[in-house]
């Protein structure tokens, strides 16, 4: 069977470690591949590669940081399908989708190709008479990097790019679910013309993850993933001396107003629940409806949903499989746990009948109407494609519900009043706002990153807070005295 090796000093390697993970096909429910899990030695020897290879590529030059980028942007997207092909093999989620995450990291890597620009600093002349207040941008070092199995691209792309362009070396623990497309990205960096030991891959567990957390050599942590798990890697990453960006998890709601046009809104509802299997931190999860157009606009939504074909990624379907049996067994729980406290099921996708194997990890989209928000079916994270149903008064209603969750990553609000968009705007307590924008990730010139319970720090990714998280600040101050204080005479040379 074939093994996932780590990727460190430009070559793959078996490292020290002896235990493997299993890697599925979730549209086939079989092992495809077993991945190595590293030990607390083979994170050591990936950091101390990274270490001395930052001694070279910390100096290089912005131009030649950028070069390597530019032609990592032309190699990635000339050669996408292939990694699409890649994610959709061990994620499931269809083709379309996974071509679209890597046209979203393809946008940071852009953005990374204008550090010239990023790194400039600033000059004050004359701060004081003769004195000069300049300052300077520079790496931080060896910097980690611990990203999610629903992103395997997308989200490592939030973050090497710019670290690379500032001149760091990083090492990246992707999930071990999902840990090919990680490998595949470090040989088209190789390729690019990245020194060797610039970008390493160490694949594991917590045993890696916390092996990461607490070494002495490692300057910076970037991490997406779950709230409980965001905020233990904040924790422990800074109580060692850490920058840390963390990035929990999410309960996404969209306000729909009564004026809102309601074919837009079920559109949205559908594509934002349920692209990816609803395996993303921006889906929506909640709609949240006023009452007067409630029960239409969940029949035009149950009506979209009809149409929708469950099945391997690989085919034309329109969402995938989840990513193990665990998961959609947890995620079919909490339709459950609905029901049993009240909730109305609209539509029931444990019932499935999928186009891919029988024992694919299948789970069809699920609708569920008038949710208690006293529900686990409401307050946790499903992290799945379940679509709740919240019905309010109005709009101060809606928006209170919204400010009392725990979490604020996205929301999104649905109405052709454009007061009232201006007002929430200004109102909701949520890192990312969408009007008739129903997953409103921000273009890579801002900054990816929300509030409450679901950001810990205040680093958010890529954008501007990217680029000033991958270098440290230096002010300088400076005075030289000229040729009247006595000193070196700078004039032209003189026969006497």
């Amino acid at each position: 069977m074939r093994v996932i090796d780590h990727w460190i000093g430009g070559t793959r390697a078996t490292g020290t470690g002896t235990r493997l993970g299993d890697v599925y096909d979730p549209a086939l429910g079989e092992v495809a591949a077993q991945v190595r899990l590293a030990s607390a030695a083979d994170l050591d020897a990936a950091v101390a590669t990274a270490r001395a290879a930052f001694a070279e590529w910390g100096e290089a030059s912005i131009a030649k940081r950028q070069q390597v980028l530019f032609a990592f942007r032309e190699k990635l997207n000339a050669r996408k399908d292939e990694l699409a092909a890649i994610i959709t093999a061990e994620h499931g989620k269809v083709l379309s989708d996974a071509a679209g995450e890597i046209q979203r990291g393809l946008e940071v890597v852009e953005f990374a190709c204008g550090m010239p620009h990023l790194a400039k600093g600033g000059y004050s002349e004359n701060a004081s008479t003769g004195v000069d207040v300049y300052s300077l941008k520079q790496p931080l070092g060896v910097v980690g990097i611990i990203s999610p199995f629903n992103f395997p691209a997308m989200v490592p792309m939030w973050f090497f790019p710019i670290a690379l362009a500032a001149g760091n070396c990083v090492v990246l623990k992707p999930s071990e679910k999902d840990p090919s497309a990680a490998i595949w990205l470090a040989e088209l960096l190789t390729q690019s013309g990245l020194p060797d030991g610039v970008f390493n891959v160490v694949h594991g567990d917590k045993e890696a993850v916390d092996a990461l957390l607490v070494h002495p050599d490692v300057a910076s942590i970037s991490f997406v993933g779950s709230t409980p798990i965001a905020q233990y890697v904040y924790e422990t990453g800074t109580r060692h001396g850490k920058r840390v960006q963390a990035l929990g998890g999410a309960k996404n709601h969209m306000l729909v107003l009564p004026d809102a046009d309601l074919d837009l809104v079920a559109d949205s509802a559908v594509n934002a629940g349920f692209g990816s299997a609803g395996e993303r931190c921006m889906a929506i999860s909640v709609v949240v409806a006023v009452d007067s157009i409630a029960d239409e606009l969940i029949g035009k939504i149950k009506d979209r949903m009809g149409k929708l074909v469950t099945g391997d990624g690989r085919r034309s379907c329109d969402m995938g499989p989840l990513i193990t049996r665990e998961h959609r067994d947890k995620v079919a729980g909490y339709v459950e746990i609905a029901a049993a406290d009240g909730a109305e099921i609209v539509v029931d996708g444990r019932d499935v009948v999928a186009d891919g194997a029988a024992d694919g990890f299948w789970l069809g989209p699920t609708l569920l109407d008038r949710v208690p928000t006293s529900s686990r079916a409401y307050t946790e994270e499903i992290f799945g494609p379940v679509l709740s149903v919240v019905r309010v008064s109005g709009y101060e209603d809606g928006v209170a519900l919204i400010n009392a969750g725990p979490y604020g990553n996205g929301t999104a609000i649905f109405t052709n009043d454009g007061g009232a968009a201006r007002r929430f705007q200004r109102e909701v307590e949520v890192g990312m706002v969408g009007i008739n924008v129903p997953i409103p990730v921000p273009v890579a010139y801002y900054s990816f990153g929300g509030w409450k319970a679901s950001l810990f720090g205040d680093a958010k990714a890529y954008g501007p807070a990217g680029a000033d998280f991958f270098t440290r600040e230096k002010a300088i101050t400076s005075r030289w005295l000229d040729p009247s204080h006595g000193g070196l005479n700078l004039g032209f040379p003189q026969n006497v």
